[in-house]
Parts: structure tokens; sequence; C-alpha cells
């Protein structure tokens, strides 16, 4: 199964390169793919990505308090959630909380980097596999195994790159008229599920 990781930024990067490691360790049926890692050199770099984006299963947007408004990581979060029947689109706030981030990537499941949290998501990839994932048990005995590993490559990559300053909060205006407008659609969507 591919995992398309999505970086944008030294600190995205660092901990999108550990998450691509973890991951083969934890389910080696995973097939991770990242740009600085995986993208032949000499091709045609934006061909390389789209292609990798047709053939995702799952794909884990690395966002940052720098990264989370760049066009580059909006993009890859709209490919990525083109297929999203099928697919699933995570995202991993790695220096945010859920409050920070705004739509359309507010729409998204989002994972911190907490134990429970690192495990709904392996538990997520997991799944995607069907048939060919792991018992649940010992899915989290490998878990287990391997999240020291995780803790403190996570703590080393934070460590290695510095933080960008702290975004201004959103202005209440904005959050007003986002949470007016998701009321709306919510009730609106309730409407027509009681008419059907």
């Amino acid at each position: 199964m591919k995992v398309f990781l999505s970086w944008s930024g030294a600190r995205s990067r660092e901990v999108a390169s550990l998450l691509s490691d973890w991951l083969c360790c934890v389910i080696q049926a995973t097939r991770p793919w990242i740009s600085s890692r995986d993208l032949d050199r000499g091709s045609l770099w934006f061909g390389e990505i789209s292609d990798q984006l047709k053939e995702t299963s799952v794909g884990i947007i690395c966002l940052t308090n720098e990264n989370k408004t760049r066009p580059w990581i909006l993009f890859e979060a709209g490919a990525l959630a083109k297929g999203l029947s099928t697919s699933r689109v995570c995202t991993f706030l790695i220096d945010l909380e859920t409050k920070d981030i705004e739509d359309p990537l507010a729409q998204f499941n989002h994972t911190f980097p907490t134990r429970e949290s690192m495990l709904g998501l392996v538990r997520t990839l997991n799944s995607t596999l069907g048939t060919s994932g792991l018992d649940v048990r010992v899915l989290e005995q490998v878990f287990d195994t391997y999240w020291p590993q995780f803790e403190k490559g996570l703590a080393s990559a934070l460590a290695r790159t510095e933080p960008s300053a702290p975004s201004k909060p959103r202005p209440q205006v904005d959050v007003m008229a986002e949470i007016l407008e998701n009321t709306r659609l919510l009730a609106s969507r309730i409407r027509r599920l009681e008419r059907n």
C-alpha cells in the first residue's frame, strides 16, 4: 500500500522522513513515498509527484506552523482528496493544534504526535490493507515495540529544526464566519436527510 508523505519546509521534511522509516517498521506492507528521497534525480518532479499522487491509497500531510497555508501543501492535499471515497487523507500536526488549522485542511482528520493519536493513524493504515493487514493484537504489539523509537526520533527532528514564529491567532470574525458557514451546511444536510 502506497503512503504519500507530503511536506514543505525543513521541520516538516524531517518529520516526514521519520514517518517514512517508522511506518515501514510498524506495518511492513506500507510503501511510503516521500519526494526528498524517492524522486529520481533528473526526473520531471511535477509529473513524478502527480503520478505518485494518483497511485496513493493514503496521504499523510505533515503540517507545521510554517507550512499550513503554503500553496504546495494545499495543492497536494487537494490532489490526495480527489479520490477520497477510496483514499484516506490525514494531517499530522507537528507543532499545531486543531484550532490553528483553517479550511480546507480543517476538513481532514488530524493526527497528533501522541501515543493514542499515532496508534489511531496506524490502525487506519492497517485497516486500509484489508485482509492483508495485521491482526489487531499483533499490530498493537509491534506499535508498542517501535513507539519509543518514534518519540526519540521526533524529539531529535524537532531539536534539529527551528520552529517558525508563532502565527497570529485567527481573527474572531473569521472563526465566527467559519462556524456559521459550517452550521448552515450541517443544518442543510440534516434537512435533506430528514426529507429522505
